[in-house]
């Protein structure tokens, strides 16, 4: 996968047209689609297990720590607390709409601060493919697109998680490029 062209500008305009969809889901689709992906990766969870054991088999034959590959990599032991942190997600407060400080000025308008979606989220981040799922829902339930870049001895894994995430996203009437993924291990992409 290395060598694999990644069109970073039509991703962000792909990202960008499914943030402005998700703009206009109400709270309840939003957490109606976090329960989906809930089901949906507990379903998933051999699938999920598989891509991670091609991580696990590559890293160890590269000579990689036990404890680095236990604390980082293997997902077998995580895949009930990620289930239930998505599931923890759905059940927070929306924080979009929120309105917070009011003020009144001395023309008789109103000035408040209103929390609204930044849009679309970069995020890169290491060798931990329950991130992939962490950060997706959170931008979900906050209403953004994200696009993610995690770590290439991860890459099975982060690779089988949005799949899963996306197939679910498109299940629930949401765009699936809600959630992309760079799949190049190209350093030139984190720039």
């Amino acid at each position: 996968m290395s060598d694999q062209t990644v069109d970073m500008i039509a991703m962000g305009k792909r990202a960008r047209e499914a943030a402005f969809a998700l703009s206009t889901m109400t709270t309840d689709q939003k957490n109606a689609a976090l329960l989906t992906i809930a089901d949906a990766l507990e379903a998933e969870t051999p699938a999920i297990l598989a891509a991670n054991a091609l991580d696990i088999a590559a890293a160890e034959a590269n000579g990689i720590d036990p404890l680095y590959i236990r604390d980082r990599i293997r997902l077998d032991k995580r895949m009930d607390g990620i289930i239930a942190d998505v599931r923890k997600v759905a059940e927070l407060e929306d924080p979009v709409g929120r309105e917070g400080e009011h003020r009144e000025l001395e023309v008789g308008i109103t000035v408040y601060k209103k929390r609204v979606p930044l849009g679309v989220i970069g995020a890169i981040y290491e060798s931990r493919p329950n991130v992939t799922v962490d950060i997706s829902t959170l931008a979900l339930k906050t209403g953004n697109a994200v696009i993610l870049r995690g770590g290439s001895d991860v890459l099975n894994s982060n690779l089988e998680l949005l799949r899963v995430l996306k197939g679910a996203l498109e299940a629930s009437g949401f765009p699936a490029d809600t959630m992309q993924y760079i799949a190049s291990t190209d350093r030139k992409y984190v720039g």
